[in-house]
């Protein structure tokens, strides 16, 4: 769990984010009001890492077989972002507060536009 951090983009500020191992969720509250969660999985898929966002404008394939990974770790980066661990050995991300906040307000529609990609490169979660 972390505490009060730094605003988001909106100006909103996390004020609780918990790890669930069992439900294999992160858990947000920012002091807006927001509360939301986000899936290990999509956590994973969606890393802001060179890895999932491609390197020099190259769109790489979607990151796949992650529908069981789990999270081992966390650590805040400064005051604007966290470092997570992944149970595959990928932690190269880092996640900003604005990013966390849009990746769980808007997981449906990433994790619908993440499936297509895989189905495109005939690929699946498992």
């Amino acid at each position: 769990m972390f505490k009060k951090q730094r605003p988001s983009d909106d100006g909103s500020w996390p004020v609780e984010i918990r790890f669930n191992k069992a439900k294999a969720i992160v858990s947000l509250e920012y002091d807006d009001g927001f509360k939301g969660e986000i899936p290990y999985e999509l956590l994973r898929v969606e890393s802001p890492s060179a890895e999932t966002r491609g390197h020099s404008g190259q769109t790489p394939v979607p990151v796949a077989g992650k529908k069981d990974v789990s999270v081992i770790g966390a650590d805040p980066v400064g005051r604007y972002a966290l470092r997570i661990s992944f149970s595959d050995g990928h932690d190269s991300g880092l996640y900003s507060w604005p990013f966390l906040k849009d990746l769980s307000a808007n997981q449906k529609s990433h994790m619908k536009a993440y499936q297509k990609r895989l189905k495109e490169h005939g690929l699946n979660r498992d």
